[in-house]
């Protein structure tokens, strides 16, 4: 049952991913070109997701707990930390030099253009090379055991 959930949450967010435009690269960079050949048609859109997002967690968060799950994941974070800056300032960069962000272009590897398979082969790229980095750095912040001993 999880699983059909899954794909069928997957299978709307696409579908209408798909519908909205924010699947084609144009559509979603002439969104961004507001001194040229600007269409507003996507702030519709995002403010219909936002609209549906307000309502639909003021109603699901009622509930003691989701239907597939023992409880909710919410996040407990409210700092703003430099990973999460720079992650959005990639995010947008990378959307407005694309057209392309990572909900977009996943329904559009059906098209097989190759220009959506090269944008998600970076997308992976991207994020493994962060989850190096974030191990490096980590690793390189926690003390070795033999330091540990050498500082007793």
């Amino acid at each position: 049952m999880r699983i059909l959930t899954i794909y069928l949450i997957g299978l709307v967010f696409g579908v209408g991913i798909s519908i909205s435009g924010m699947a084609n690269p144009a559509k979603v960079l002439n969104f961004f070109d507001v001194a040229g050949t600007w269409d507003p048609s996507l702030a519709y859109v995002m403010g219909g997701a936002l609209i549906v997002t307000f309502i639909g967690y003021r109603y699901v968060l009622k509930r003691p707990a989701p239907f597939l799950s023992a409880s909710f994941q919410l996040p407990t974070r409210r700092d703003l930390d430099l990973p999460l800056i720079g992650g959005s300032a990639a995010f947008g960069v990378g959307w407005g030099i694309a057209g392309f962000c990572p909900g977009g272009a996943l329904p559009a590897l059906g098209t097989g253009q190759a220009e959506v398979f090269i944008f998600v082969a970076a997308l992976l790229g991207g994020i493994i090379a962060a989850k190096l980095l974030q191990a490096a750095i980590s690793n390189r912040a926690s003390p070795k055991p033999n330091q540990l001993e050498e500082n007793t």
